[in-house]
């Protein structure tokens, strides 16, 4: 089983990994869907005046703003516990109370609202929701920006069966990497999946699954899929998206090739032998696959500004709902991801700024205040609560003085700090 997500998302991450390129990265299509379906919310109550805004939001989601909405509130109010997810939206003071109000209602119970934290701020949310793997928030605060949204997702497993170690040699004669490492990971004589799989993007690509288990169920499966080395990166991970549908339930992919139909020897992805064993299989014929992989482990940051992943639009749907006249966006993704022989972890943070142009050149006047002559101060006390409301001490003058004998600024304070 899988939920309506998956085939939206297998089209938004072609996209998105396409804007990327050829080079080593890692990236959370999900976080950036996520951030666009939360402006989905705003844009279903605005379309009878905005269509065209509706229109390419969904089309950027790849599927209707209503089911975007739904599918999103599941993940969020529902956390998976062996994947930290979360969200945010935040304004500047007195600039996001605009606006019809009706499609706050429905966004996500989890979905954090609030006003617009500084840079430490946004930085500890990054570090809060992604188990301290991603330390700075992918952008930074500047005065013209007026409201931001935000996604993280991270995970940190365990393998159910942890990886055994061989020789990078095993890797094969034809692999460059054989001759640059010393030692890969060998999949367990149990535990982990693995298969042969015509595909229609990718021709036949070895696949290879990881699982990791949770105490009530719940787990994840990290797939790895490989093609010949002359198939475009963006047919192996369209290839390997399909192949993740059925990845959850451990179902046989369509397209699985038995090993008894191909030919004996060494190819560029695999090497099949055949040995007489004792064997119950069916026919007495056994199937058995090992997989052989490197560690890995990358880090990137990409820009998500390009039409196609939809953040014009969802930019254009967010100020309307919010009442600001934003002139543009910024829109960046960071992410970072470790595959070893013991477990997997990965993380994310998704940002999307709403920025206005800077006021034009005017004149200031500054006034030097100047306490110069004798003087009153009064001391008085805040007492504000966490749910906004205010305490007895709220405005209570506690100490209060008439300043008539200045003194001198001790010594010691005037040395600069």
């Amino acid at each position: 089983m899988t939920t309506d997500l998956h085939g939206p998302l297998s089209g938004y991450a072609e996209r998105l990994h396409a804007t990327i390129g050829d080079r080593h990265h890692v990236a959370s299509p999900l976080g950036a869907w996520l951030l666009l379906a939360l402006c989905a919310t705003a844009a279903t109550s605005l379309d009878r005046d905005a269509p065209t805004v509706a229109e390419e939001l969904a089309e950027a989601l790849g599927t209707d703003l209503a089911s975007a909405v739904e599918v999103t509130r599941a993940l969020l109010d529902a956390p998976h516990p062996l994947v930290a997810a979360a969200t945010a939206l935040w304004h500047r003071p007195g600039q996001g109370d605009g606006g019809p109000a009706g499609w706050r209602a429905a966004l996500p119970a989890s979905t954090e609202v609030g006003v617009l934290p500084d840079h430490a701020g946004l930085d500890a949310w990054a570090r809060e929701h992604t188990y301290g793997l991603i330390e700075r928030f992918p952008l930074q605060v500047r005065p013209d920006v007026v409201f931001a949204l935000a996604s993280a997702q991270a995970t940190r497993i365990s393998w159910a069966n942890p990886f055994e170690v061989a020789d990078a040699g095993s890797l094969g004669a034809d692999s460059a990497w054989a001759g640059r490492l010393r030692r890969v990971l060998r999949s367990p004589s149990h535990g982990h999946r693995g298969a042969i799989v015509t595909t229609t993007r990718a021709g036949d690509v070895i696949v290879h699954a990881a699982p990791a288990q949770a105490a009530d169920g719940a787990g994840l499966v990290v797939l790895s899929v490989a093609a010949a080395p002359d198939v475009p990166p963006a047919d192996v991970l369209a290839a390997a998206y399909q192949l993740s549908a059925g990845a959850a339930d451990g179902a046989e992919p369509a397209g699985r090739r038995s090993l008894f139909d191909l030919p004996l020897g060494a190819t560029p992805l695999w090497t099949l032998r055949e040995e007489r064993v004792r064997t119950r299989a069916r026919n007495g014929r056994e199937e058995r696959h090992e997989a052989l992989l490197p560690c890995w482990s990358a880090r990137s940051e990409q820009e998500l500004t390009a039409s196609a992943l939809g953040f014009p639009a969802a930019t254009a749907a967010l100020a309307t709902a919010l009442d600001r006249p934003v002139q543009g966006f910024e829109a960046r993704q960071v992410a970072m991801a470790r595959y070893g022989r013991y477990g997997f972890e990965a993380a994310a943070v998704t940002g999307m700024f709403g920025v206005v142009s800077l006021p034009p050149e005017g004149i200031a006047r500054t006034a030097e205040l100047r306490f110069g002559h004798p003087y009153a101060v009064v001391a008085v006390a805040t007492d504000t609560r966490a749910d906004g409301g205010t305490g007895p001490w709220h405005g209570v003058p506690v100490f209060s003085a008439w300043v008539a004998e200045p003194e001198e600024l001790p010594e010691a304070e005037s040395m600069s700090q």
